[in-house]
């Protein structure tokens, strides 16, 4: 690994920890826990049903939620579609919410429900990168039966007040689905007090293995959810599909350790954040992007208005994203960046340092040290003028 970048790109994906590579191994080979959860006649089977309600519990402990509501799905992608798709199934028409600068996730989803003939409202961030709740009244309408908007954002880190833009969809009569992908672990999630009807978990940004995430499903949404997978009634007929046991069991895991973790990661996490800013504080026209005050201090958008780094130097030494890893096929600047104001040219001189469990304050500064680095390597007259 001497070879490889630093990272600081923890919003993509996290390494799996440690400790839940071993839980993982104990569901794999002949003397582990292999069975097929729904083999209820064996002990087999029975030891690994228990093993994913175990991960359904602590999945649900975490968000404080109750362990019957928590769905297996392969990721927050899934869990996306499976709550949007799932609520529309079945309707005549009728009005969606949610925002410009959502996960593709959410925004490729509700754009394929717009063709299928409903309509949709993409309300547009503040200043701060916020979705407001005076946006989302005066979006809000007769037909409008379903609302989503993401909890973190994934690129600029700042975090909707779901608990006021809930009560305004619960008190219209709509429901809420929430993307938190980039929220678990990070910030404390209350399910059993929050107004949320929906909300998606992926295990691959909290340190478990990719492939596998959860759907909350709350008592309001669930006689209303239809199934997008089928065959067989597995998760209470809402996802069809033989459980991955070691990758459940891995994002319990992955999970509870979190739960344990969180105070004290926030806590350091937020001291390289403001070390890794004092250390870039002498860079012309460096902006930080999104509110300073409701946001994690994991993620970063960082835009170099005066000076745009050497970014393919900068790649050699650094891992990082100029915007989401969703987008990072695309040549095409941040949808994000470009809702909040950035002009596209400024969006290019954008970058996303994300920080997360390994990140080391020795790190922050070496990273901090290669960035200045690749601003001198490209002289200003390179991007002036465009």
């Amino acid at each position: 690994m001497n070879n490889f970048p630093l990272y600081f790109d923890y919003a993509a994906t996290t390494p799996v920890d440690e400790r839940v590579i071993q839980v993982m191994i104990e569901c794999l080979g002949a003397s582990g826990n292999f069975g097929n959860p729904a083999s209820g006649s064996h002990r087999y089977g029975q030891q690994a049903r228990q093993a994913v309600e175990q991960a359904r519990a602590q999945v649900a402990n975490l968000v404080g939620a109750d362990a019957r509501q928590i769905i297996w799905t392969s990721g927050a992608t899934e869990s996306n579609n499976l709550a949007l798709k799932g609520l529309a199934r079945g309707r005549q028409g009728g009005h969606i919410i949610t925002s410009q600068i959502e996960h593709k996730a959410v925004l490729d989803t509700v754009s394929h429900l717009e063709r299928d003939g409903f309509e949709v409202t993409r309300l547009a961030p503040d200043a701060q990168g916020l979705i407001s709740a005076q946006a989302l009244a005066a979006a809000l309408r007769p037909d409008t039966f379903l609302v989503s908007l993401m909890l973190v954002n994934n690129e600029l880190g700042t975090v909707n007040d779901v608990a006021t833009l809930g009560e305004l969809v619960r008190q219209h009569g709509a429901l809420l689905h929430v993307d938190a992908a980039q929220g678990a672990g990070k910030l404390r999630i209350d399910l059993g007090q929050w107004p949320v009807d929906l909300m998606s978990f992926s295990a691959h940004k909290v340190y478990g293995p990719k492939g596998i995430g959860a759907l909350y499903v709350g008592d309001r949404a669930r006689p209303r959810l239809q199934a997008q997978i089928h065959g067989g009634g597995h998760e209470g007929g809402l996802r069809s599909g033989t459980l991955a046991t070691h990758q459940i069991a891995g994002m319990g895991a992955a999970f509870a350790l979190a739960g344990e973790l969180q105070d004290e990661e926030v806590q350091r996490i937020g001291q390289l954040h403001r070390l890794l800013l004092e250390q870039l504080g002498d860079i012309p026209g460096l902006v930080l992007n999104g509110s300073a005050s409701q946001r994690i201090e994991h993620t970063l958008s960082l835009t170099f208005s005066a000076q745009s780094p050497d970014l393919a130097s900068l790649a050699g030494t650094l891992a990082f994203s100029s915007t989401s890893a969703c987008n990072s096929t695309s040549s095409q600047p941040s949808h994000v960046l470009l809702a909040l104001g950035l002009s596209p040219q400024d969006a290019r001189q954008t970058i996303r340092l994300s920080l997360g469990r390994y990140t080391r304050a020795e790190d922050v500064e070496n990273a901090a040290r290669a960035i200045k680095a690749a601003l001198q390597s490209r002289p200003f007259w390179t991007v002036a003028g465009g």
